[in-house]
């Protein structure tokens, strides 16, 4: 099912980010957002996943229970290992078979490229392979919807392109609706079947290009 987004009001204090908006994000697409800093792209992710609620208007087609989440940071758990932070993903899907979970992780870990290093602590691997991790955490939940807030600013253009062909194939192969926020149209046009440009606040759809 495709996300709807009716009539949509939001505003902080007296400034308004959002009124009367309308959009449709398409099921089992990339669609990447442009816009100005502090335009609304963030609130609209917080919107979409639950952190924040509309003044107004409604959200359709989001089941709460099946979103997972890429940040900027990977925000792993410090005093966990690669695979003990995959396993708390198992918790929330409340799976109890060892066996099964153990399996699902060596096979993500494996497309991520990081066999070698399940044992490692966040401290201990680079930027680029802790973002990997949080990529597999993100694939490893059952989600049916993604959300993405500028996933990859934080590194160096060659690793950033190898990163983002990599999150491809793994899409490829496990299907979701992605909201992907960034800055830089590069990494938008790397990843995204659709790209929306936002204007600034109150945010309108400026431009809507489909690239696949």
């Amino acid at each position: 099912m495709s996300i709807i987004i009716k009539d949509l009001g939001k505003k902080y204090g007296q400034e308004t980010i959002f009124k009367d908006f309308n959009l449709v994000f398409e099921k089992n697409r990339i669609t990447g957002i442009l816009g100005p800093s502090g335009a609304g792209k963030t609130t609209l992710l917080n919107l979409c996943g639950g952190l924040e609620q509309p003044d107004r208007g409604t959200i359709e087609g989001i089941n709460p229970q099946a979103i997972s989440y890429i940040f900027q940071e990977p925000r792993l758990l410090p005093w966990r290992t690669v695979r003990e932070n995959l396993r708390f993903v198992f918790k929330a899907r409340a799976i109890k078979k060892p066996g099964s979970h153990e399996r699902e992780i060596d096979a993500m870990l494996e497309r991520v490229g990081l066999t070698t290093v399940g044992d490692y602590y966040p401290h201990e691997l680079s930027g680029g392979m802790r973002q990997r991790v949080s990529i597999a955490r993100a694939f490893l939940y059952p989600s049916e919807l993604l959300l993405m807030d500028e996933p990859f600013s934080s590194l160096d253009s060659s690793l950033k392109n190898r990163l983002m062909d990599d999150f491809l194939k793994i899409w490829e192969q496990n299907k979701r609706t992605v909201i992907f926020v960034s800055h830089q149209e590069d990494e938008i046009r790397h990843l995204a079947d659709i790209i929306l440009t936002f204007s600034d606040k109150p945010v309108q759809v400026l431009k809507k290009e489909r690239l696949t």
